[in-house]
């Protein structure tokens, strides 16, 4: 029972973190705009570790680095910490340290999929409520890279329902 309330712990804490960074990384990649409340708080959430990260790797063809190894870093650093609580005989020697390092990309991988499907659903959902909300152009610009070539093979129904953001939901969880 306290495992599990240890886990949880730090699977929030760093997993909120994590998520920031990659999501600040997912944002300048997409050109999301942040002139919004949520893009701002995504920067004051992470702006402590990527500006000084910049010093060192700066950003090369619109990809910003920093974020992405910001967010790796706490990928792994999350990993090895359940590794160093959980992990009884897990050995960090050798072919150890290298399955945490290929752990942590895959788990990132994971990370970043799982904040594409939870994006979808929130432009769908706002693009119902309120299509022009300040949240609209940054949904929008995240989302429809994605769904864009979806809609070039699938017209909307009746002219209104539009299944692609299904459709795109279905794919990544596959």
């Amino acid at each position: 029972m306290v495992d599990q309330a240890l886990k949880l712990v730090i699977d929030v804490a760093f997993g909120l973190v994590t998520f920031a960074f990659l999501l600040r990384f997912l944002m300048q990649l997409m050109r999301a705009p942040f002139r919004n409340p949520f893009g701002q708080a995504v920067l004051a959430l992470t702006d402590w570790l990527v500006v000084p990260l910049r010093k060192v790797l700066p950003g090369f063809r619109g990809v910003d680095w920093a974020s992405l190894v910001a967010a790796y870093l706490f990928q792994l650093v999350w990993l090895l910490a359940l590794y160093a609580i959980f992990g009884r005989g897990f050995s960090m020697t050798g072919a150890g340290v290298l399955f945490v390092l290929l752990a942590a990309t895959i788990e990132l991988f994971k990370v970043a999929i799982w904040v594409l499907i939870f994006i979808v659903i929130a432009q769908a959902i706002l693009s119902w409520v309120a299509p022009d909300g300040p949240l609209a152009g940054l949904l929008n610009a995240m989302t429809f890279p994605f769904l864009r070539p979806l809609r070039r093979l699938i017209p909307p129904i009746g002219g209104t329902l539009d299944l692609t953001p299904l459709i795109l939901i279905v794919v990544l969880q596959l």
